[in-house]
C-alpha cells in the first residue's frame, strides 16, 4: 500500500482529495426533484380523472324493469289489467325520458299472475320496448279472467 500526499494531507485512499472524486446530490436537489415529480404525477392524475368523468357523462343508462317488478312485488293482491307510469316517479333523475307499462294477467285460478313490464324511450320513439316478465303468487287476489265464464 502506498501513501499518497495530496495537498498536504496524508491519505491511504488515492481518491480522497482528488478533483475527480464522486459527488452526491445535495438535499436541495433532491427536494426539487421530488417536487417536480409530484407536480407531474398530480397533473397526470387530474387528466385521468377528467377523462373518466367525461366518459361517464357520455354513458347512456338504460332503466332496469326490475325496479318496477320490485315495486309491484310489495302488494299483497293483484288485479288484472294495465298499470303505467314514468321512471321519474320511482327514481328521480336517474332515467329521464323513459316510461313503463305493466300488464298483469292471471295464469291460473290459484292466484298465479304473470306481470309483463315494457319500457319505452320517449327519446327514441322508433325503438322497440324492452319487455321483462315475472311470475307472482298472490292467493289473496280476486279471481280474474281465468275463472270468468266458468259455471
Amino acid at each position: 500500500m502506498r501513501i499518497r500526499v495530496a495537498h498536504g494531507n496524508l491519505s491511504a485512499d488515492p481518491r480522497v482529495g482528488d478533483a475527480r472524486a464522486v459527488r452526491a446530490f445535495t438535499l436541495l436537489e433532491v427536494i426539487i426533484a421530488c417536487g417536480l415529480f409530484f407536480v407531474f404525477a398530480f397533473a397526470v392524475l387530474s387528466l385521468v380523472t377528467q377523462g373518466l368523468v367525461a366518459a361517464r357523462s357520455l354513458q347512456q343508462r338504460e332503466p332496469d324493469p326490475g325496479i318496477i317488478l320490485a315495486a309491484l312485488s310489495l302488494t299483497n293482491a293483484f288485479e288484472e289489467g294495465w298499470v303505467s307510469g314514468d321512471y321519474e316517479d320511482i327514481a328521480p333523475g336517474m332515467y329521464p325520458g323513459y316510461r313503463w307499462e305493466a300488464s298483469i294477467s292471471e295464469v291460473a285460478s290459484n292466484g298465479l299472475f304473470v306481470v309483463d313490464v315494457m319500457t319505452y324511450s320517449q327519446k327514441k320513439k322508433s325503438a322497440a320496448p324492452v319487455v321483462t316478465s315475472a311470475l307472482f303468487y298472490r292467493p289473496q287476489s280476486k279471481p280474474g279472467s281465468v275463472t270468468k265464464g266458468r259455471p
